[in-house]
């Protein structure tokens, strides 16, 4: 018997992305492998596993890219000094070249005939995705549900995930006060919440920062080892000032 093409999906184990699996399915002919880049984000092995086999996916790929991200992407960007318009770290966007390279591998392995992302229809990081699809597998078909399929808004969705028994967070049955992206390197939040220049973040968005209000009146002071512009260690001091070797 004649085995059915495949698709691997850049899969979260998230809302989203297992009701693109679910889109996926229903929509092709296909086995839908999925695929989870580790590159430092909280990460749910389980939750991604269970998820998906609830679906019936087979294979479930989760790969630690962390080393790899750090060394080769995260070091030469920062001694290259990349900083978009002067502010921007492209903490998300450095990550995005790794992720589809890794992704293509995958597919290359399984010979599969498409990869998908979700990625919605209006941001960057479809255009960062699909640059890096068509860099490492040029004849790969790209399948973006969130600009061909017919779900297109939050409702649409909550209702999509109801019907095929998807679970449901408690903070995605409304509209999401923002989105966060995470990886070693950064954190980018953003969303409904922010979108109003004229407002000042609120605190609780902040994931790895503590304010200066709540922070302690004593400094910490670390010393950081570098060989070759590369940073290979570090270790915290108890003297009052700040000890670099190079």
């Amino acid at each position: 018997m004649k085995s059915k093409k495949k698709i691997v999906l850049a899969y979260s184990g998230g809302l989203d992305t297992s009701i693109i699996l679910k889109w996926l399915q229903e929509n092709y002919d296909a086995e839908v492998i999925c695929y989870t880049a580790n590159i430092g984000q909280e990460i749910d092995r389980k939750k991604i596993i269970t998820n998906a086999k609830k679906f019936g996916v087979k294979n479930i790929i989760i790969k630690d890219l962390k080393d790899n991200f750090v060394k080769d992407f995260v070091y030469p960007m920062i001694r290259g000094h990349a900083i978009y318009e002067g502010v921007y770290l492209l903490g998300t966007s450095i990550a995005r070249p790794l992720i589809a390279k890794d992704q293509i591998r995958v597919a290359k392995k399984y010979k599969a005939y498409a990869v998908s992302h979700g990625a919605t229809g209006k941001g960057n990081d479809q255009v960062r995705f699909e640059l890096g699809y068509h860099y490492f597998g040029p004849k790969i078909k790209i399948i973006a549900p969130w600009r061909i399929w017919k779900l297109k808004s939050r409702t649409d969705l909550i209702n999509y995930a109801k019907k095929h028994g998807i679970a449901i967070p408690k903070d995605k049955k409304g509209a999401p006060p923002f989105s966060v992206d995470d990886n070693l390197f950064h954190t980018s939040t953003e969303g409904k919440v922010l979108e109003n220049p004229k407002n000042s973040a609120p605190e609780f968005i902040f994931q790895r920062t503590t304010s200066p209000e709540k922070a302690p009146n004593k400094p910490s002071f670390v010393t950081i080892n570098f060989k070759k512009g590369v940073v290979v260690g570090r270790s915290n001091l108890e003297k009052n000032y700040l000890h670099q070797n190079y």
